[in-house]
């Protein structure tokens, strides 16, 4: 029973000790008292407890990137088109009537005039007809004014001289319907051209709409390509054009013409460009691309790698301003180039970052030095290649 009284005791001694710690309210632990074991006047303690209980912030590490401000070109887009060379005019010429061919002055290959004869037919009994058929409008004719003194002297009423001028008209259109009768059995050319394919010889037989021979008008020579609808606004009618053939020759011509109506399954619209062609050396149905090129606008020059996109996805390029803070500039493809990009819409004074970008986020503060010796010759040697 003591032995429990005495633990009880000191207990409550304890708990008593701790009290009368705990109302002299010094608390600090081990080392955060002042050196010197001093403790700071009361008027200060109050101004220095919350700067103590700040931690210390490190200051942040700028990223190092490389810089160069692109010399500025005047470039215009180069849009390229496969195509293929087709006559400026295609004609069928077909027999207007049925008969035996009696004469064919041309051949396969033939240059002709408009119009030159390309096919004849035997005419048959066609002449005897319209021979036969002047003399009846001769005959009319005499008929005819005989009517008209009759009835001037009152011998004759005036419906026989009614009639006769119905007879005369009737005849004269029988004679104009057996010459044009005849006219059918030749066929001339409607343009000038030459002769692709004849269908025909003489001696063989046609019927009315049959073929006879394929025209072709090759000067100037037309080359058909598409453009897709993204290039659609930088093509214009009388723009010039660069064509490219297999064999490595290089013409130039004109866009005559752009469809208006886009081809629905791949969003394109025709276009054509027109080639002198004397002597008809280019044929028809040569592969050839079409290399259009837009007005010049203002652009610099840039390796693919430069683009980047921006926190929002856009696609773009990172540069420094003068504080050094990254910004971000969205840029207008112009061109892609065998040598790089061609990008407009940068400032003239714009210090893009060419090593480094993809490593800072925009609004970041860095250090900018500039680009080695050897990327500012690349980007100047890139820029002189594509002006």
């Amino acid at each position: 029973m003591a032995k429990i009284r005495f633990h009880k005791i000191a207990a409550v001694a304890v708990l008593i000790g701790f009290a009368a710690w705990m109302g002299t309210g010094k608390f600090s632990s081990v080392g955060s008292a002042a050196a010197g074991g001093e403790t700071p006047p009361q008027g200060q303690a109050g101004a220095s407890a919350p700067e103590a209980a700040k931690p210390a912030e490190a200051a942040p590490v700028r990223r190092t990137v490389a810089v160069v401000t692109p010399p500025r070109i005047q470039h215009a887009r180069a849009i390229h088109v496969t195509g293929q060379t087709q006559a400026d005019k295609r004609a069928i010429l077909g027999a207007r009537t049925g008969g035996v061919v009696k004469d064919l002055p041309i051949s396969e290959g033939a240059t002709v005039k408009a119009g030159d004869v390309i096919m004849a037919l035997d005419p048959e009994d066609k002449p005897a007809m319209i021979a036969m058929t002047e003399q009846v409008v001769k005959q009319r004719q005499a008929e005819l004014a005989a009517a008209k003194r009759l009835t001037q002297s009152g011998a004759a009423a005036k419906l026989q001289l009614d009639a006769a001028q119905s007879a005369l008209a009737a005849a004269e259109s029988q004679l104009e319907a057996a010459k044009a009768d005849l006219a059918r059995m030749t066929i001339y050319a409607p343009f000038d051209g030459v002769i692709d394919h004849t269908a025909v010889e003489i001696g063989s037989t046609v019927g009315q709409g049959g073929e006879v021979a394929i025209l072709l008008s090759l000067n100037p020579v037309i080359v058909k390509g598409e453009v897709s609808e993204r290039d659609l606004g930088y093509v214009k009618i009388g723009d010039t054009a660069d064509v490219t053939f297999v064999s490595g020759e290089h013409i130039k011509g004109a866009v005559r013409y752009i469809g208006r109506e886009g081809v629905a399954a791949t969003r394109t619209f025709r276009v054509e460009v027109a080639i002198d062609n004397p002597g008809n050396r280019l044929s028809s149905g040569l592969t050839t691309e079409i290399t259009l090129r837009s007005a010049p606008v203002d652009a610099v020059v840039l390796p693919r790698s430069v683009v980047t996109l921006s926190n929002n996805g856009d696609l773009g390029i990172r540069a420094v301003d003068a504080s050094g803070k990254v910004v971000f500039y969205p840029i207008d493809l112009v061109d892609d180039t065998q040598n790089g990009l061609a990008l407009a819409g940068i400032p003239a004074d714009a210090k893009v970052i060419v090593a480094g970008q993809d490593l800072v986020a925009d609004g970041d503060m860095v250090n900018a030095v500039p680009a080695d010796e050897a990327m500012v010759k690349k980007l100047i040697g890139e820029a002189a290649g594509t002006n």
